[in-house]
């Protein structure tokens, strides 16, 4: 193992496996790679050096490397740990304390972070590429080098990842992959052939625009283990990535809402130098939708999307293709096995078809949603063994289409990445000129929604300033969890109680009933 990449070697010895910004690597060079990489990996797990978790970690931009590192993990018999490589270097000290991983690979962005974060978190070995001279990384090429080429055995057991999601109390929670989005098995052998049978492994060239700590994208790299080839952007450029889809004619792909809005945004004469006609499955997660974004994207490249709604924490709950969704516009799909959609009152009884209320989940498997690490927010999170939300509101028609129309839970989505404004206002009532805060969601044409941050001042005649609260804040939290804008009021409209009603402030400002003391510019 991996053999898929030997056989495909020998059935294709100069094409491409994967490609990213800088280079084309063939099958015998992945083949080669992932064996080096994953017996590294074995022989640190059987002396001991990955702990009983068995957890390695992840810290890099998109890049082969990056790919590799993970799959490499993956068969070795490891679970590896994404880790958002926007984070700062305590932010992913954290991570990687509590999810007990041993080894960390970081990318030259990150390795002056992931250094400190791995002495902060007690982590010995850091093992990085294009990394130059920093102090305490072991090169990539060198450490493969010392690897033996081999296949692992066959018998590893595989171990599912472990992801952070943003925590509604302010720290991360990490969830294992769930059993829907991980192929499983008792070895290795069963985990690749099950692989090999999914969604995606039926067609070509795969295409990763989305970060890989990002479930969606994590899953589009697994492929190359199905044996099928992949192309991996370092980042999302519009342009890019329709050159990438002419280029390599690629069939499938993970996006965003947000990526389909700048992709639509691209002048017309650069969207007619490409041929996007390869493209056969485009499955978009991480946010509803806007309608007429949607309907644009299948008028430019057909009926190929396929909207995949749900969370990291469960996977996919529901499901549409194009020509369905044509029929049941706005909606995000019916439930799929073994989740079943349903509107819920405050006591938990089923509400009849087309009433808005909160949208429930009831897992047929009884797991719901897990977080191996904090057995109270695993417990609050299933209100019943099986029962879960996604925190949204919604209705379901009586064909069994589900509609989502708000959120109750404070949770924001930007760019289909999932904020929670409890990071942010724990660190902002710190700063000495804040005397109260709240941070919400507001709807943004590019992003879907960005953070806005409503503060009340210690002193009304000297307020902060938009720069004062963004320096205090990119000092402690990853820039992508802060607000975008921040402006001075004179009421947050807490209860008697002293709690915040995310949904009703949101609304009130919207509708221009909070009183603004004075205008803070844009960042």
């Amino acid at each position: 193992m991996p053999r898929f990449a030997q056989e495909r070697a020998a059935a294709d010895p100069t094409g491409f496996a994967l490609v990213d910004d800088g280079r084309e690597l063939t099958w015998s060079e992945v083949n080669d790679a992932l064996n080096r990489c994953a017996n590294k990996l074995l022989d640190a797990a059987r002396s001991g050096d990955l702990g009983a978790a068995h957890r390695i970690a992840v810290f890099a931009e998109n890049s082969a490397e990056t790919a590799l590192a993970h799959l490499g993990g993956l068969l070795a018999g490891a679970s590896s740990v994404p880790v958002n490589f926007h984070l700062t270097a305590s932010e992913a000290a954290y991570i990687l304390s509590d999810s007990q991983s041993r080894v960390l690979f970081v990318g030259p962005e990150t390795a002056e972070r992931g250094v400190a974060a791995a002495h902060e978190a007690g982590v010995d070995v850091v093992i990085g590429w294009g990394c130059g001279d920093i102090e305490g990384v072991i090169e990539w090429d060198a450490w493969l080098a010392s690897g033996r080429t081999t296949h692992p055995p066959d018998d590893v057991v595989p171990r599912p990842n472990l992801l952070y999601t943003s925590g509604t109390t302010g720290l991360p929670k990490g969830t294992e992959l769930p059993p829907t989005m991980f192929a499983g098995g008792n070895n290795m052998v069963e985990h690749l052939d099950a692989l090999a049978q999914g969604g995606f492994s039926g067609f070509g060239t795969h295409l990763v625009v989305g970060p890989m700590y990002h479930t969606g994208p994590l899953s589009g790299m697994r492929l190359l283990c199905a044996g099928v080839p992949s192309v991996i952007l370092s980042k999302f450029d519009a342009e890019a990535t329709l050159a990438a889809i002419d280029k390599y004619q690629t069939e499938t792909s993970v996006m965003v809402p947000t990526h389909f809005v700048r992709l639509l945004a691209l002048p017309d004469d650069v969207k007619a130098k490409y041929d996007v006609s390869s493209m056969k499955l485009l499955a978009h997660t991480g946010a509803k939708c806007p309608v007429d974004v949607k309907a644009e994207m299948i008028k430019w490249f057909g009926p190929v999307f396929n909207d995949a709604y749900g969370a990291t924490e469960v996977g996919t709950v529901c499901s549409i293709a194009s020509l369905e969704w044509l029929d049941h516009q706005g909606s995000v799909g019916r439930s799929v096995d073994p989740f079943t959609a349903m509107i819920l009152d405050d006591d938990f009884e089923e509400l009849p078809a087309n009433t808005e209320g909160p949208l429930y989940f009831r897992d047929a498997t009884g797991r719901g949603i897990v977080y191996p690490n904090d057995p109270d927010k695993t417990a609050a999170s299933n209100p019943q063994p099986g029962l879960f939300t996604l925190g949204e509101i919604g209705y379901i028609d009586p064909d069994g289409y589900v509609y989502i129309t708000d959120r109750f839970s404070d949770m924001v989505v930007s760019g289909g990445v999932n904020i929670y404004p409890a990071e942010a206002e724990q660190l902002l009532i710190e700063h000495p000129d804040v005397a109260d805060v709240g941070c919400f969601g507001v709807p943004h044409t590019d992003m879907g929604e960005q953070l806005v941050g409503l503060v009340i001042p210690a002193d009304p005649a000297r307020p902060p300033t938009a720069d004062d609260l963004s320096q205090w804040l990119s000092e402690r939290l990853s820039r992508f969890k802060c607000p975008r804008e921040y402006h001075v009021v004179d009421d947050l409209l807490r209860s008697t109680m002293g709690k915040i009603n995310k949904r009703k402030l949101r609304d009130a400002w919207l509708a221009g009933d909070i009183h603004e003391l004075a205008a803070i510019p844009k960042l």
